[in-house]
């Protein structure tokens, strides 16, 4: 680095000469020149030294390395404990702290168990808002038959249920649930009695290869509510930016995988043709359902307040007709089947009977007997004898509303409790205890085999508690607080990508035997399709760091405006789907069209990135920087400023200033990219003079 011993200052450097201005501005903005800029620098003071008549001791060469910036993300191993010593403690002390200890821990193991409750019960509220519409989008076969616009309704359906295993299992059922007709027609036989209907046009409800893409989507949904739930750390600017970064680096994951595989699985159906081997191979017998530990634990607080029929979601999928006045709220509480007898009137064809042998036929009305099993109900629930909201006359609207802020609400309460508990309680050798075991790195050379660990570790806690969501979302404040790094976030959330596949593995299991086969395939597409995202984007340790820095990248970009979060949630899992899926309704090739130019900006914004942090040479002049471009294209500053002023969040949108912003006016940003603080500081020293 140039430094310049006093007297000589910024202002007389550039009263020098404008140009010399405008060069040490250019050697600040890029970092990777400045070692071959400094001699070249010197050499041009040394020019002007004799118009000048500037001293040239007072400009001189410091050879001391750049200190490195802070990571926000490491680990602070060396924890401050002002506590007074055990052995220092009198009897009373000890009394007191051990009490205060045990209610703290009392207290943390509610508060993460009202936390549980209320992610279950916001997937209720989301369910009972949306789930009869995300039943019509399954049912509609135009949507489904572009593989695109598949994978936009997995995202959209996840997005809306709150729960990536609710939406495979709605796949599965309509995969297993066999083939439909477009119509039927009863056969008449000679002897006049009436058989089977005969089924015309017969097709398949859900192809396992148009069900793929819906997975694929589905994972990229299923990280809503972590992302959600990291916000409520929003009022610590490190805590919200590690939480964010914890909660997206699955986001990032998967986006990734899809673009990669997406296109894959198109052009070689390895997926499908892979799964179906799997199939043929084994002799797979049907089973039951799984066991859901956790609901043991939470059925009963949350099924006295609300109880969803799921029933509604699956049926409206398979477009199967709903009773009048049929609620995502449980209406019944006891019910029984019986075989409902009804007549309708069909055409028939029938042979016209003559003396001539002919085809004649004539086309008849008559009635026709079916029988069909049917649930009746026999007791109507109560509020509040059998749960909170039964049959309390709200309807679905005004029920999953409330249902949703109250749990909201709970949730960040009983999770800044939480993290306020933790962090009195997580501090000195309790602290770095934890943290290392955690964060456990075996010696070389096994150094590889903790984050592997992780992913087992991460599959089994999530096959136990059966909902990634809930996995991630406990992980995500422990990320925000420091006690868990992003680097062991990652291969924990990978796990549970793995361990979230067993739900869909069991109801395929469970369902009926003779379309055992194909509800299975699906199941093992979506472990399978995991799998693959792992084996390219973990082992690889080029490949492993491109998740963690794009969830980094997200992570600063909130700390610093807070805003970015809530349009982040609502861009990436509502608004860019709904577009693509409208683009979809006017022409498909207008879908495509958009999205390979998005994807041909985002590609060229990515590469020149890269280039001007370290090859800028490489690059023509006009694009070493993006200054060429509106600051409202380049920069948030003019959107931070919109949010700020005329949408009233300046407590909540803009972080408090700290040291570190202190400090960006005198020194360059990270990565190389151009730090307008200081060329705003410079534009104003230029402008004095």
């Amino acid at each position: 680095m140039i430094t310049f011993a006093p007297p000589l200052t910024a202002i007389r450097i550039a009263r020098l000469d404008r140009n010399l201005a405008v060069c040490s501005t250019e050697v600040l903005e890029r970092k990777k020149i400045l070692k071959n800029s400094c001699l070249t620098w010197n050499n041009q003071l040394t020019k002007m030294d004799q118009n000048t008549k500037i001293p040239l001791e007072n400009v001189v060469l410091d050879e001391k390395p750049e200190t490195k910036k802070e990571d926000h993300y490491a680990i602070d191993w060396e924890d401050d404990d002002d506590s007074t010593k055990w052995s220092d403690k009198t009897t009373k002390e000890k009394i007191f702290g051990t009490v205060f200890v045990i209610v703290k821990i009392i207290l943390a193991v509610a508060c993460l168990y009202l936390f549980i409750c209320s992610i279950s019960m916001l997937g209720d509220g989301f369910q009972i808002l949306a789930g009869k519409t995300a039943g019509e989008v399954f049912s509609n076969d135009s949507f489904l038959s572009n593989p695109l616009t598949g994978l936009i309704i997995g995202i959209l359906v996840t997005a809306l249920v709150q729960s990536s295993s609710t939406s495979t299992s709605i796949v599965i059922t309509m995969v297993a649930s066999g083939s439909k007709c477009l119509f039927n027609i009863p056969t008449w036989a000679w002897s006049r009695q009436l058989f089977s209907p005969l089924c015309f046009f017969p097709y398949i409800v859900l192809p396992v290869h148009i069900a793929i893409p819906i997975i694929m989507g589905s994972n990229i949904g299923t990280s809503v509510t972590n992302t959600i739930v990291a916000m409520t750390q929003s009022l610590d600017k490190n805590d919200f930016r590690r939480a964010f970064a914890g909660a997206t680096v699955l986001d990032v994951f998967n986006l990734l995988t899809v673009l990669v595989f997406f296109p894959l699985e198109r052009v070689s159906g390895y997926l499908e043709v892979t799964t179906g081997a799997i199939i043929e191979s084994f002799n797979i017998q049907g089973g039951s359902d799984t066991p859901d530990l956790l609901k043991v634990l939470t059925d009963p607080v949350v099924l006295g307040i609300v109880r969803i029929n799921d029933s509604v979601i699956s049926l409206t999928a398979q477009d199967i007709p709903l009773e009048a006045g049929s609620s995502m709220i449980d209406l019944w509480c006891e019910q029984t089947t019986a075989i409902l007898n009804r007549t309708t009137l069909v055409n028939v064809s029938m042979p016209l009977i003559t003396e001539q042998e002919n085809t004649a036929t004539v086309i008849t009305p008559i009635n026709q007997s079916i029988s069909e099993t049917v649930l009746v109900g026999i007791r109507l629930c109560k509020s509040p004898d059998d749960f909170l909201f039964a049959n309390t006359g709200l309807s679905d609207l005004e029920a999953g509303i409330i249902i949703l802020v109250t749990s909201l609400i709970i949730l960040t309460s009983c999770l800044i409790l939480m993290v306020k508990l933790l962090n009195s309680m997580m501090h000195g050798t309790v602290s770095r205890l934890i943290k290392k075991v955690i964060n456990i790195d075996f010696k070389y050379p096994f150094g590889w085999v903790a984050g592997y660990i992780a992913i087992l570790v991460g599959a089994g806690l999530t096959f136990v508690v059966q909902s990634s969501s809930v996995f991630t979302s406990t992980l995500t404040p422990l990320v925000g607080m420091g006690m868990i790094s992003l680097e062991r976030m990652y291969p924990l959330t990978l796990g549970a990508n793995i361990g979230t596949t067993t739900t869909g593995i069991f109801a395929a299991l469970a369902s009926d035997p003779d379309r055992l086969e194909y509800s299975l395939q699906i199941a093992l597409v979506h472990l399978f399709f995991n799998l693959s995202g792992i084996a390219l984007w973990y082992p690889v340790p080029f490949l492993r760091r491109i998740p963690l820095k794009g969830a980094k990248a997200l992570g600063n970009t909130t700390a610093e405006y807070r805003w970015f979060a809530v349009l982040y949630i609502l861009f990436v899992f509502f608004l860019i789907p709904l577009l693509l899926l409208a683009l979809s309704f006017a022409d498909f090739w207008a879908m495509m069209s958009f999205v390979i130019l998005v994807l041909a900006i985002l590609f060229f914004v990515t590469v020149t990135n890269l280039l001007q942090t370290h090859r800028p040479n490489w690059l023509p002049a006009v694009l070493r920087s993006w200054k060429f471009l509106p600051e409202w294209m380049r920069s948030l500053r003019p959107y931070d400023n919109f949010f700020t002023k005329y949408l009233l969040c300046q407590c909540c949108c803009k972080p408090p200033v700290d040291s570190d912003s202190e400090l960006s006016s005198t020194a360059s940003s990270i990565d190389g990219f151009h730090n307008e603080a200081f060329d705003a500081d410079l534009e104003m020293v230029l402008t004095k003079l």
